[in-house]
């Protein structure tokens, strides 16, 4: 006997990926947020979280383990900076946001999971009328938009995993080196693959038969390469992000010791 749930005749365990979807989504999307709302062991020299990444402000005072003054770009917080937000984060809160929410895997994600429209292939799934991308959707247009917005937050990471290679001015490296370069490596695969990117590369022109040689056409194969692997960049990026934070968090506590040149010298 077929079970009909939501008006499908699927008898598999269709419900587990979206609910996975559903629960890892919050999952990180919450964590991320509270650890950026209370910046606290978001620092240990060299590393930086990238929660509160770029570090535009910092606070005089802050949490345990918060960005030092001398680190951040423009110094301490103004005046009439509100006393609440103390993250550097706080700055540019809207380009990771928007760029991940307006990202088409994420949008397929959520749509599924969290409304399940439809949740499921061949599952029917909550009867909504379609009106595109308007109304509470609009916001979805800023993708391309958040996507300029997401290059230059690419460029602040890889700085700062540059400069973690740095120790008080002496070259070494350590294991939160590494974390912070795959960081910055994963997202900038998620990113150079985003559809929007693809078609900043590639599509202004009517076809590619007379420049298969141009540097133009090369980057856009490799777009196309990282877009075909776009939702394993999407998860691989935003649980990475979450477990550099993670690393830095305990290595700033001194719940756990950095392995790394600078304390063998």
């Amino acid at each position: 006997m077929r079970l009909r749930v939501l008006g499908t005749a699927r008898v598999d365990a269709w419900w587990k990926e979206p609910v996975a979807t559903a629960l890892g989504l919050a999952l990180l999307f919450g964590y991320l947020t509270v650890r950026a709302v209370y910046p606290a062991y978001v620092w240990y020299e060299p590393y930086i979280s990238p929660t509160v990444a770029p570090p535009v402000f910092t606070a005089a005072a802050g949490p345990p383990g918060s960005v030092p003054v001398d680190h951040a770009w423009l110094g301490a917080f103004p005046d009439w900076w509100p006393a609440f937000a103390q993250s550097p984060a706080f700055v540019v809160p809207w380009v990771a946001i928007v760029f991940r929410l307006t990202c088409y895997y994420y949008r397929g994600a959520y749509y599924k999971a969290a409304f399940l429209t439809p949740p499921a292939c061949a599952v029917r799934g909550v009867a909504r009328a379609y009106r595109g991308e308007t109304a509470l959707l609009l916001f979805q247009n800023l993708h391309r938009y958040a996507l300029y917005a997401g290059l230059f937050l690419l460029v602040t990471l890889w700085w700062e995993a540059g400069a973690a290679f740095f120790r008080r001015g002496e070259p070494g490296i350590g294991v939160g080196t590494l974390v912070m370069v795959v960081n910055a490596a994963l997202l900038s695969s998620w990113t150079l693959g985003c559809h929007s990117c693809r078609h900043l590369l590639g599509g202004n022109g009517d076809g590619f038969s007379c420049r298969g040689a141009s540097v133009g056409y090369r980057f856009w194969r490799g777009s196309t390469w990282l877009n075909e692997r776009h939702m394993l960049l999407a998860w691989c990026s935003l649980v990475w992000v979450a477990l550099t934070d993670v690393y830095i968090l305990l290595v700033s506590s001194g719940i756990i010791r950095d392995i790394n040149s600078w304390d063998r010298s």
